[in-house]
């Protein structure tokens, strides 16, 4: 049974970063291509930024050149950089497949707010 474990949400000022994290079990982690989504108030859930398991990565074009996602294959962890955070950022952020492959874990909070 896949099971997603997101943590690293918290209120911070704009401007400024936070790291999220995605702990993955039930999967063989490290052939999976992951993705970070987001659902903020009021919204459908989007899709962030994925990297396969090459290493090879995508961006939404809200979040180019300011969000970075990684993965550590030992640790079936994905991580999601996120520097220059705005009040657009605001959301609740998920992992998950790239394509979306289970059922969604309890995500995480980023309020981007002064």
């Amino acid at each position: 049974q896949v099971q997603l474990v997101e943590s690293g949400g918290d209120l911070v000022q704009p401007g400024g970063s936070l790291r999220l994290s995605c702990a993955a079990s039930g999967i063989i982690f490290s052939i999976k291509a992951m993705g970070w989504y987001r659902q903020a108030p009021g919204e459908q859930r989007a899709f962030v930024a994925a990297i396969t398991s090459g290493g090879t990565t995508t961006y939404a074009g809200s979040v180019k050149g300011r969000f970075t996602i990684s993965r550590d294959n030992a640790k079936n962890t994905v991580y999601l950089q996120m520097n220059s955070l705005k009040p657009d950022d605001t959301a609740v952020y998920y992992c998950n497949g790239y394509p979306v492959f289970g059922l969604w874990g309890q995500g995480t909070q980023v309020t981007v707010s002064s």
